[in-house]
This record gives structure tokens, C-alpha cells and sequence, in this order.
């Protein structure tokens, strides 16, 4: 969550949300789930802010004796000042039961907070949660049970798609999705952080949404001098955040990066087959359990192509983190002083900003759909690429629509107006033109320009149908 002197900024949606099960008639258990670092424990903490019946955060890498003494100390911060440690997590789920019949809230809140980390092996947390919400919660209407957690495939397994005790028991989802270009130029105006849009821009191409990230930057410095404190300085504290990210979230967490480096090395994504073609793991359930859980925690994405011949579903790099990472900091150790800032307009940092601010495209298709006046029309969009031409054209995005119209987008990030030349305009047509031979689409096709500041006008730019400029995402 992004904030700034205790305040929440943005998350509207969200505590409308929290408001509604809150009044519910009935009691609610709530999984609150998304992307580490995204802010799940400061809206959950701020919204409700001492009213918490109970609160309790897991334990990282710690054992059940170990999480049942936090346990107890939850629960004497809760009232229950003579609470001894729970022999097991019967016995805990118990001693909160009695701590919650002797409140006198109207609605008694209780927070499990990174719950996946009090899930030890052969403790039968999972067992004693079932039977805590099963037997007595649910036959109440004055709970509301919020279990929140960074582990998205945890979540998602162990408790929303539960087989066991817990099947269908989840009455109210929220995943916490990350900040909006707006969402963080509102947060950088309100610490006092004046960038225009081109400078917020590269910084979420950096960022992305994730609001801890942003809550590093300090007032005063360009962006360019906070990467170089907070990437490449010796006690820069996003140094070793690569690592320790993936390790908070996987098991065996080098095979998942292995993964994600091999998908980010193509901007347009890899089918499983050539992942497994340019990688060491082989075909079958554990691959599948690896995309699936770096596509629940918000790593890839996952998408089929615009194009009946082609089935095969592809898999794309979306955590701009990740990307920065491969890119700068991965490749770069030791870091050398100030090398963001000698990296600036290198041909690797162009061909990043390429491919990352084709990513912030994707994450505001709702902008650009408002920019072409089409929000109400149903949408699927993709990247594409050839397979049969020798041109190997490929398409930046493709937004496929119900009205019969494809939205073909160029997608292109320059200091300046870009300018269609003659050789570019002949691919153009070249791309269009194979892109409706190998789809045999029956759509027409709107040449769609989304680039920083414009097109310059010139003989070829009558060529594009619709143009979507930076600004236009800050909605």
C-alpha cells in the first residue's frame, strides 16, 4: 500500500470492500491475497486500525513450537493476559474461541496475517482452522476472519481452492492488485516528489506498482540517483531484494527463477514447449506447478494467441522487478558507482525501455481502451508473432474486439515525438498485412500508435488510425 503520514492513497475499491464485509449479516472468512510487497498488511492494518479483536502474523521460517508461543503472545496482546502456549493448533483455534466470546464488538475482526508461513509440515494448522471456522465461526454472524498471505499458490491451493475440510468455505476473495500510473503519481505528489510523467513513467517500468518499492525514494534526488542508492550502492536496500523475493515465496525457489529468466528473455513470451526447449526442466506436473504458481503470484502472464491455427498458450514476464533485475542488476555485479547513471541511453537500456514500457501498456489496457473509446466493448488482448513469414513480424499488442475491430498497436517510448520513416511505414504494411494472411481474420484492422509524446506529422503518419499518447495511461 502506498502512503505517506498514515494516510491510504488510492485502494478505493478496496476499503469500499473491507466496508462490505464488515457489515455483513453473516459472519465472513476473507482471503486477502496478491503479489509480495503490495501492500496486503498496511491496507488490512489501516483501514481497521485498532479495532482487531485478534492479530496475528506468521512466523518465517520458523517451527510450530515455535509459532504456537507467537500464538500465545497474540493472544495476551488480545486481553487473554494469563494465556498459556497451545500444546497444538486444536488447542490455539480453542483459547482464541474464548478470547472472542468475551468481546464486546458488534463485528470481532480477526487478522491471520502471512498465515502460509504458520502452515509448518505436519502440524495440522490447516486441520485446526478448518474446524476453528466449520464448527463454530460460521454458525455465527459476528465474525469476520481475514487471512491474508504473499504466497499467492499457497492461497490459492491451500485455502481458496481447498478440497478438504475447507471446500467452498472462503465467502469473500480481494486481491490486492498493484498501483496505477495515476495511483503513483499521486503518492509521489503527496511525499512532495515532483517528476513529470516521463521520469514516473521509467520509474514504474523499474517498479511497477508495488508500493514498497516506491515508499524508497527520496524527495530531492532525480530518479536516475535513487536506482543508484537503492540498486547499486553497497547498502542499497533493493540490492539483494531478488533473492530474498522468490525465497520468501517457493520452495526450491532457483528452479522457479530459472523459469522466469528463460520466459523474460523473450519479450512476446514463450510457448511451454519452448521453455522447456531452452531450459532444463522437462515436460509434466512439475513445470506446470511452477508457470502456475509464478502466474497466481503475478510473475508471468499467460495468454492464447489471436490466431485460430495457433493454440498453444504463452507465457510472458509481467514483474517489472524482475525484468530490471535481469537486465541491470544481474549482469552487473560488483556495481560499480553511480552505473544506472552511466547506463542511461546504452543501447541495453534502450532496448529495455522497449520492452518495459510494453508492459506498462499491458497493465493499462483499461486507459487505453478509455483513450480509443471502447470501454464498454468486450476485449481480449495478446502480443503476436509470426510463425510462417521470413519476416518474423511481430505485433507489440493486439487488442482483439467484439465490434469486429482489432486494435494493431505499435508501441514505442522516445524522448520525442516519434517520427514514421518510409522503411518503417513498408513494415508496417508488411506486419498488417501478414498478421491478416496467417489469422485470416475477417476483422478490419485500426494501425494503433500508443507511444510517449505523439507521432510527428509527416507523409506516412495518416497511415494509423488511432494514437494513444503516455499521458493517456494517467487515468
Amino acid at each position: 500500500m502506498l502512503f505517506t503520514m498514515n494516510r491510504i492513497i488510492g485502494r478505493i475499491n478496496e476499503q469500499a470492500e473491507l466496508s462490505r464485509f464488515e457489515k455483513s449479516p453473516v459472519s465472513e472468512f476473507v482471503a486477502i491475497y496478491g503479489r509480495r510487497r503490495v501492500g496486503k498488511t498496511f491496507l488490512v492494518r489501516e483501514y481497521f486500525a485498532s479495532r482487531f479483536d485478534f492479530y496475528l502474523t506468521g512466523l518465517a521460517n520458523s517451527n510450530t513450537r515455535t509459532q504456537l508461543i507467537n500464538f500465545q503472545l497474540a493472544l495476551r496482546q488480545g486481553g487473554n493476559a494469563d494465556a498459556l502456549v497451545p500444546e497444538n493448533w486444536l488447542y490455539a483455534f480453542n483459547e482464541l474461541k474464548s478470547l472472542l466470546e468475551k468481546s464486546n464488538s458488534q463485528k470481532k475482526i480477526v487478522f491471520l496475517d502471512e498465515l502460509p508461513w504458520m502452515d509448518t509440515p505436519k502440524s495440522d494448522f490447516i486441520s485446526a482452522l478448518e474446524n476453528f471456522w466449520n464448527s463454530w465461526a460460521s454458525a455465527r454472524k459476528d465474525i469476520v476472519l481475514i487471512a491474508c498471505g504473499s504466497s499467492t499458490s499457497w492461497m490459492m491451493s491451500k485455502l481458496i481452492n481447498n478440497k478438504g475440510g475447507l471446500h467452498n468455505r472462503i465467502t469473500q476473495r480481494l486481491k490486492i492488485q498493484p498501483f496505477t500510473l495515476l495511483e503513483c503519481k499521486n503518492y509521489l505528489s503527496d511525499a512532495g516528489i515532483i517528476w513529470e510523467n516521463y521520469q514516473t513513467t521509467e520509474a514504474y517500468m523499474v517498479f511497477g506498482g508495488i508500493p514498497y518499492y516506491w515508499s524508497l525514494l527520496k524527495k530531492g534526488l532525480s530518479l536516475a540517483h535513487n536506482i543508484d542508492n537503492l540498486f547499486f550502492s553497497d547498502s542499497g536496500t533493493l540490492r539483494d531484494e531478488f533473492r530474498n523475493l522468490y525465497a520468501a515465496l517457493f520452495k526450491n525457489s532457483e528452479k522457479y527463477i530459472q523459469i522466469v529468466e528463460i520466459i523474460g528473455k523473450k519479450s512476446k513470451g514463450l510457448t511451454r514447449n519452448e521453455i522447456i526447449k531452452h531450459g532444463s526442466e522437462k515436460s509434466g506436473g512439475g513445470l506446470s506447478k511452477i508457470l502456475e504458481d509464478l502466474e497466481s503470484c503475478g510473475f508471468i502472464r499467460s495468454y492464447q494467441f489471436i490466431d485460430k491455427k495457433q493454440r498453444d498458450k504463452i507465457y510472458q514476464l509481467t514483474d517489472f522487478y524482475t525484468l530490471f533485475y535481469f537486465n541491470f542488476i544481474k549482469t552487473n555485479n560488483p556495481k560499480p558507482h553511480n552505473c544506472w547513471s552511466s547506463m542511461i541511453d546504452s543501447p541495453v537500456h534502450r532496448t529495455w525501455t522497449g520492452y518495459a514500457f510494453e508492459r506498462v501498456c499491458m497493465e493499462h489496457i483499461p486507459q487505453i481502451k478509455q483513450r480509443l473509446g471502447i470501454s464498454g466493448v468486450h476485449t481480449r488482448y495478446a502480443s503476436w508473432r509470426s510463425r510462417e513469414s521470413l519476416n518474423g513480424a511481430q505485433v507489440d499488442l493486439l487488442i482483439d474486439r467484439n465490434d469486429s475491430v482489432i486494435n494493431l498497436c505499435e508501441i514505442k517510448y522516445s524522448v520525442n515525438q516519434f517520427a514514421i520513416d518510409k522503411k518503417y511505414a513498408e513494415s508496417l504494411r508488411n506486419k498488417i498485412g501478414t498478421f491478416k494472411q496467417e489469422t485470416e481474420t475477417h476483422k478490419s484492422v485500426f494501425l494503433t500508435f500508443i507511444s510517449t509524446f505523439g507521432l510527428k506529422q509527416n507523409e506516412y503518419s495518416g497511415m494509423v488510425q488511432n494514437e494513444v499518447l503516455m499521458k493517456d495511461l494517467f487515468v
